[in-house]
């Protein structure tokens, strides 16, 4: 179904001032992954008073609102994460977090309230509505194994035939939409690595096996896996972010401990890079007389937007915001489990830019300073109606 943007413009600004009011009040009682039961609560209560909306709780802590139209037609999906991060916010704003340790450090309460807002909008045009919209609000992106398996495992994206994802993004000026065919957000893999070593005096070295000098190995072995082991034009990282060993300065201990993550865009180099960790990894210990134990753990799968749904998204956001506000984003190797819709039917994640250094809101993700400008609500909703109106019309061309 068409829909003239000037008849949809008074529903944005009407829903607006309570997009604004939603977010801040999640902001300000922000739960952590897996933990999201006042958040749940509020967007189930919320999502109540709107009309036509038939609610589920497939999950713990998940909603999902079906809104049927008068006719019948496509199955459209439509996502938002729910869930904050576990830091303590340094911001001093009148909505700031009461839950000490808790956050929305990443967009994930603007998610919410806009796809709450694009909710209350397309409820009131049922009666012109082709095809079903699934509003699908996710616990637990921050936090594999995620909250999206669950969600599709419990037959919630039965029958959707386009799923889409909006994620606002302060590297990008609000006023700025993203969005690109193919990959747009890297697996996120996990791995903890033990080094065994035999511990001693720190005077006589040579009477033990030094996990600390073996895990200073391993680091930079391991960096080679990128360099020397994969293709150069397959982007890869593999990081390491932590690395424990010992408790006084006299003393060689008998373990480090050190984790870190992988990230890639290709199926077949992410299949590959544990069995190359454990060769280098193997030869590193052996040299110096230690032994290791590698856990790798495979986490959310790559975002690859599908090509068709894509060009569909783009053709909406350009015909509502022109071609100076839609721009091509660079894929990220930040990872996301909005990939776990994407085997359950074809999807596009776009981001929504939510920056204005003028505002000092430019503190990137995960950052205790972290907020965005609100212009940035505005935008990401009208985008939201608007993408869920056109893919309503060209699915149902397609079938027709």
């Amino acid at each position: 179904m068409a829909q003239d943007p000037a008849e949809i413009a008074p529903l944005l600004e009407a829903v607006l001032p309570e997009v604004a009011g939603w977010r801040r009040h999640l902001h300000a009682h922000p739960e952590v992954s897996f933990h999201e039961r006042e958040t749940a609560e509020f967007v189930f209560q919320t999502l109540q008073r709107f009309p036509g909306l038939e609610l589920t709780r497939p999950t713990q802590y998940s909603v999902v609102a079906r809104l049927a139209g008068v006719q019948p037609g496509p199955v459209l999906a439509l996502r938002a994460d729910i869930d904050a991060l576990p830091i303590t916010e340094e911001n001093e704003v009148a909505y700031v977090s009461q839950h000490p340790g808790a956050m929305h450090a990443c967009g994930h309460d603007a998610h919410t309230a806009m796809l709450l807002g694009s909710a209350k909008v397309l409820s009131t045009l049922r009666d012109r509505l082709r095809g079903e919209v699934r509003f699908v609000f996710q616990p637990a992106e921050e936090l594999p194994p995620g909250g999206a398996q669950p969600l599709c495992d419990s037959g919630a994206i039965d029958g959707v035939e386009a799923v889409v994802g909006g994620h606002v993004w302060t590297p990008l000026p609000v006023g700025t939409l993203a969005v690109k065919p193919g990959p747009m957000m890297a697996s996120s893999d996990t791995f903890e690595l033990v080094i065994r070593g035999r511990g001693g005096h720190a005077a006589q070295p040579h009477m033990g096996v030094d996990c600390v000098v073996v895990a200073a190995q391993a680091i930079v072995n391991l960096q080679q896996v990128v360099s020397r082991n994969a293709d150069p034009l397959k982007p890869l990282v593999l990081s390491i972010t932590k690395i424990h060993a010992g408790t006084t300065n006299n003393v060689i201990p008998d373990v480090a401990e050190l984790a870190g993550t992988v990230r890639s865009f290709d199926p077949e180099q992410r299949r590959q890079v544990p069995g190359i960790m454990e060769r280098v990894l193997r030869g590193v210990s052996e040299a110096h007389g230690a032994e290791y134990e590698l856990s790798y753990q495979f986490g959310y799968r790559p975002v690859v937007n599908d090509a068709k749904i894509t060009g569909w998204v783009q053709e909406a956001l350009l015909d509502r915001f022109g071609p100076d506000a839609v721009v091509t984003p660079e894929p990220s190797m930040g990872g996301e489990d909005f990939s776990a819709y994407q085997t359950k039917a074809p999807g596009t994640f776009f981001l929504i830019g939510a920056g204005n250094a003028a505002k000092d809101r430019a503190y990137p993700h995960h950052n205790a300073r972290f907020d965005i400008d609100e212009d940035a609500l505005r935008i990401g909703l009208e985008a939201e109606v608007h993408i869920a109106l056109h893919l309503l019309a060209r699915l149902g061309e397609t079938a027709r």
